[in-house]
């Protein structure tokens, strides 16, 4: 509201000829260039709603638990949410037809944006405002506390945007110095490691390169370690044939792009680590092998095929091919001069089982190898696929009729019996055609209310390593304040100074529980949420994301507390070299939080430095919620080209 009108509106109010009420919103709307709703009924709404945040944060206890620091910021977050038990859509309206504040950008300053608002009102009738009690957060404090939070959590500002980025580090990174470099000179602020995956021996590798590369480059990297929590994923299945297929990479054409690698390694040393694509072979064969040299056979369907020597090392040779391949045990590797190296065992081959809209799925309490449906001689089926899962108590929590989930969301079921030993689910969703189920894919239940715990008695064990070495802890499948207490509790055990704890939401239950875990995580000196986007999805409905998303932003932005966006941001760039429409304009869209996440990926330092330009782009168009309004070029070129 501006100033004059404030003004004129204050010597209406102090002539005798105005003290007439009815008078006074006659002259008030005079000033208006367009026609204004009721004004008395207006302030005396936004009062009601005053009174109702107020007394509901007042009815909450259990603040003197949090840290002091964060106290304000927790009453804040009790005012945002008591505001939010009201549909204020109406109030919204009329205050913008007033040209006030719609109440829209609130978040970090509940009270002190209502009493404003209500100031101005007041003095546009000449009356004093006067509330009692300040509010607990102001405008530039509800700011100057999230920058705070945030530079605690993920580190200082980074040069040219306000948006940190986090990366996942593959394994490869143990023993990849350049990696790390490349990924901090591209703007990676974070480095994310996942005890879900490797061991103590590869996170420490990946810590100290991490560090070294911080101090060569002369940034600042903050090391971040998630949990694995309960691991409900699908058990093992039935064992196929010793096969290994290798194809190279092609292009649109057809042609290849780059040939495929293989590792030629000793028979007997057993499978080099990470190397999937390995053939063993006599070590006194691989000795006499020259770099150049061309390794003729015939493949497992009969095609002759040959492998051409690219590197030589101690501990085996490099092997690259131009054409697919299907090898297996007991095939023989010809080299000049004839003479042969048989190719030892290889790993067996899972039997997929494939799943149609419609099939039955036995899922198992007990330890069965996975298998399809079995069908008699008539071609029906005698008994349904089955396949087990990680954790088999869960399935004790599970009603007839709930949602079940596979790999990402790829397959939905329903519950539709239950016995002792098993589960038996009807499929409803597949690709067409079916889809094929594997081991160790995840199993959502959306539906159920699992008696399940978020930290387990591997995660207590990895815990001590984290401690020693982490700056944050996430804490995956966060779902109760328990689950919070739990974590807080553990680290006290371990250590003095416990790393900043991060709530993964990545469960219904999770974010229905969120306001209640973050007051709880509010009692640590630093805590942040991620919105882990990919389980989140299955769990709530993916015609609901966006919704969610919206609301942890919103909740934790009224707790100042800073949120991490994660799960396939530029997930093609990453993985495939060529990012897609839908997925720039999201990790656009992920400006509104303080942290975006990457996860690993064959061009991951392409999808970093592609990140680091689209934030900093678009950070002088959007903070949080507010669009911010600097000079548009192309506002200006109309007016140049347009001009007379």
């Amino acid at each position: 509201m501006s100033k004059v009108i404030e003004y004129k509106a204050c010597q209406a109010y102090f002539s005798a000829k105005y003290y007439n009420m009815q008078k006074v919103e006659r002259e008030l709307a005079k000033l208006l260039p367009c026609e204004a709703p009721d004004f008395q009924a207006l302030k005396k709404d936004l009062l009601a709603l005053r009174s109702t945040v107020l007394k509901l944060e007042n009815e909450t206890g259990g603040l003197d638990k949090i840290y002091p620091k964060h106290r304000n910021s927790a009453r804040n977050l009790l005012q945002y949410l008591a505001m939010r038990t009201q549909d204020v859509r109406h109030l919204q309206y009329l205050l913008s037809e007033w040209g006030l504040s719609s109440l829209g950008r609130s978040e970090r300053k509940v009270q002190a944006t209502l009493d404003t608002v209500l100031a101005v009102m007041h003095a546009l009738e000449g009356k004093p405002w006067n509330p009692g009690e300040p509010p607990p957060v102001c405008f530039k404090d509800g700011r100057r506390r999230l920058e705070e939070n945030t530079d605690t959590l993920l580190g200082k500002l980074p040069q040219g945007r306000r948006v940190r980025i986090m990366v996942t580090m593959p394994a490869e990174a143990a023993n990849d110095f350049v990696l790390a470099k490349q990924l901090l000179e591209s703007g990676m602020n974070c480095a994310r490691i996942n005890c879900a995956h490797d061991d103590e021996k590869v996170w420490a590798k990946i810590i100290k390169n991490i560090r070294n590369a911080a101090k060569a480059t002369g940034t600042e990297c903050i090391i971040h370690m998630d949990l694995g929590g309960p691991k409900l994923r699908t058990g093992p299945l039935e064992s196929g044939p010793a096969i290994l297929k290798i194809r190279p990479k092609r292009g649109l054409d057809g042609e290849v792009d780059s040939p495929a690698r293989l590792w030629l390694y000793p028979a007997g040393k057993g499978q080099p680590s990470g190397q999937a694509t390995s053939l063993p072979l006599p070590a006194d064969w691989l000795k006499k092998c020259q770099k150049g040299d061309k390794l003729t056979f015939t493949d497992a369907r009969g095609a002759d095929r040959k492998l051409k020597v690219v590197e030589i090392t101690p501990k085996g040779i490099w092997a690259e091919m131009k054409k697919t391949a299907y090898f297996q045990p007991g095939i023989h590797l010809c080299k000049k001069g004839g003479e042969l190296g048989k190719i030892g065992a290889l790993p067996h081959l899972e039997r997929p089982i494939l799943l149609r809209t419609g099939d039955l799925l036995a899922l198992t309490k007990v330890e069965l190898l996975g298998r399809n449906a079995i069908v008699d001689e008539l071609g029906k089926v005698a008994a349904p696929a089955q396949i087990s899962c990680t954790i088999p108590n869960v399935l004790d929590d599970v009603k007839v009729g709930e949602q079940v989930w596979f790999d990402d969301g790829k397959i939905g079921s329903i519950v539709e019996q239950i016995a002792d030993d098993r589960v038996l689910l009807r499929i409803t969703q597949t690709k067409p055609g079916g889809e094929k189920l594997r081991s160790e894919k995840g199993i959502n239940l959306p539906d159920t209310k699992l008696r399940l715990a978020a930290i387990t008695e591997q995660d207590l064990a990895d815990l001590k390593f984290v401690v020693r070495n982490a700056d944050m802890v996430g804490l995956s499948f966060a779902n109760s304040p328990a689950d919070v207490e739990q974590l807080i509790a553990a680290m006290k055990k371990l250590t003095k100074k416990s790393p900043a704890i991060v709530l993964k939401i990545e469960t219904k239950r999770g974010f229905e529980q969120l306001p209640a875990m973050l007051l709880t995580a509010m009692r640590a000196p630093s805590c942040g949420v991620m919105i882990a986007r990919g389980d989140l999805a299955i769990e709530c409905g993916f015609g609901r994301l966006a919704e969610v998303q919206e609301q942890i932003l919103w909740v934790c932005e009224a707790a100042h507390v800073p949120v991490i966006w994660a799960t396939q941001v530029l997930e093609g760039l990453a993985k495939l070299g060529l990012p897609t429409r839908a997925e720039v304009t999201d990790a656009a869209m992920g400006q509104r939080a303080e942290c975006i996440m990457l996860n690993k990926g064959e061009h991951i330092v392409a999808a970093t430095q592609a990140l680091d330009e689209i934030l900093q782009r678009m950070q002088d168009h959007q903070t949080k919620k507010r669009s911010t309004m600097r000079k548009l070029n192309l506002a200006e070129m109309f007016f140049e080209k347009n001009s007379l």
